[in-house]
């Protein structure tokens, strides 16, 4: 059994640090953003006295710490270290979860004041109005940006941002709903609620929302929880296409910011150390290729343990008379024997699918035949060198050249072939 350990273009590569760069940019800009709002919403809330004013102030305020944390620890997570040779990009993840704190604490001291503080009634004015709806635009704008920016870069940080920068918006709407209420003079209250207080509840219950979101999935990353099911099949299936994997066993994945970790297990049809790393290395590459931000893949490999051969033979005519050619052969012996007695289990005899190409046609029906996993290939002619040689070594089918002129006495070939490799390994 053997292990390889993939991790050559890992995630330091060029374009992995221009999306970092644009990611803490990003999260500058919130940290920027978040202190003029806490500041000008603070002021607004002491001259006017409202209490969803004074809610929506204490929210930005909270918020503007959270993105000085937050910058801090995305600047840390792409850092690796002699103690954290994977990485810290946990950091990202751990660090959504102290934002959903604190967006609990800033929705505890709003709960406190709706329910425990007597307020007096706002002052309400026409520029209070204006900045508060000059607020919401410039909340509302930074969180489509936000959300723009994780959806390209698969961030959980930058997406936990947007996701709270939306709620945001929508609880600076409420408050700018309830201001320009009681600026217009409409003033009724709901079992002594106001509707200044109204609109700091629902305030409340935006914020509550947007911590659990953001609680809930930084703690499935942190507990190792799989990668999302959609992701992990389409590698899954990426490991079953290559020619030479038999089996997939086992395949698990886990996240860690805005990176995948990835761990399978495959039977290939070799026994060749050098052949199965090979294989290993495609597979990764494969994988790489069309996965996003796969910062580690571990393959583990063994050989197949064979009970059956799969074993293709071109025949010039359906009696089982092999012919001379290969590519234009217009029919296709496909057997499934076993090994203990070479009883033929199965005969099945298929129709070239590629005999009237007009090129390449040994390659495409070396191509067809490894996706058919067979395992031995019976010819007349020599394809060493040639294009379907190469494809048989590369999916790891055994070719035997022989001088038979029936299939049954290839077959023969084919186990007197194996029972000397098998002396011999022994």
């Amino acid at each position: 059994m053997l292990l390889k350990e993939n991790n050559e273009g890992n995630a330091d590569s060029a374009s992995v640090t221009d999306e970092t760069r644009t990611i803490q940019g990003v999260a500058m800009a919130g940290l920027v953003l978040n202190l003029l709002l806490a500041a000008v919403k603070g002021v607004l809330a002491v001259q006017s006295g409202s209490l969803a004013v004074t809610a929506s102030a204490i929210d930005s305020g909270t918020d503007a710490v959270a993105s000085l944390v937050l910058y801090g620890g995305l600047r840390l997570s792409v850092r690796k270290t002699r103690a954290f040779p994977l990485g810290l990009y946990k950091i990202e993840n751990i660090l959504s979860v102290l934002l959903a704190f604190f967006i609990f604490l800033a929705g505890y001291e709003i709960a406190r004041r709706v329910f425990i503080a007597e307020p007096g009634p706002p002052d309400i004015s026409m520029s209070l109005i204006f900045w508060l709806l000059a607020a919401t635009g410039a909340v509302y704008l930074f969180g489509c940006w936000a959300l723009r920016v994780s959806r390209r870069t698969e961030s959980p940080t930058l997406k936990a941002e947007a996701r709270h920068r939306q709620t945001d918006a929508l609880s600076s709407l409420v408050v700018l709903v309830s201001v320009a209420l009681g600026y217009g003079g409409v003033q009724f209250d709901i079992f002594g609620i106001s509707i200044d207080q109204m609109g700091a509840a629902l305030v409340l219950v935006f914020v509550g929302r947007a911590g659990w979101e953001l609680l809930s999935d930084g703690m499935r990353v942190l507990l190792d929880a799989s990668i999302d099911y959609d992701a992990l099949e389409e590698v899954r299936d990426i490991m079953k296409s290559h020619p030479s994997v038999v089996e997939v066993k086992s395949l698990v994945g886990r996240s860690a910011g805005r990176f995948r970790f990835l761990q399978g297990s495959v039977v290939v049809r070799t026994d060749d150390l050098e052949k199965a790393h090979r294989i290993s290395h495609e597979i990764e590459s494969r994988i790489r290729s069309r996965i996003p931000r796969v910062e580690r893949v571990m393959i583990h490999y063994e050989p197949q343990a064979r009970d059956h051969l799969r074993i293709a033979v071109p025949l010039a005519d359906r009696t089982g008379k092999i012919s001379v050619h290969f590519g234009e052969a217009p029919f296709f012996a496909m057997l499934f024997v076993r090994m203990a007695d070479h009883g033929v289990e199965k005969k099945e005899i298929v129709a070239n699918p590629h005999g009237e190409a007009e090129k390449s046609k040994g390659i495409l029906v070396a191509e067809w035949l490894a996706d058919r996993k067979v395992d031995w290939v019976a010819l007349k002619s020599e394809m060493k060198h040639k294009g379907p040689g190469y494809v048989f070594s590369g999916a790891g089918i055994r070719v035997l050249q022989t001088s038979a002129n029936h299939v049954d006495d290839a077959i023969n070939e084919i186990f007197e072939r194996e029972k000397n490799q098998e002396e011999h390994t022994f």
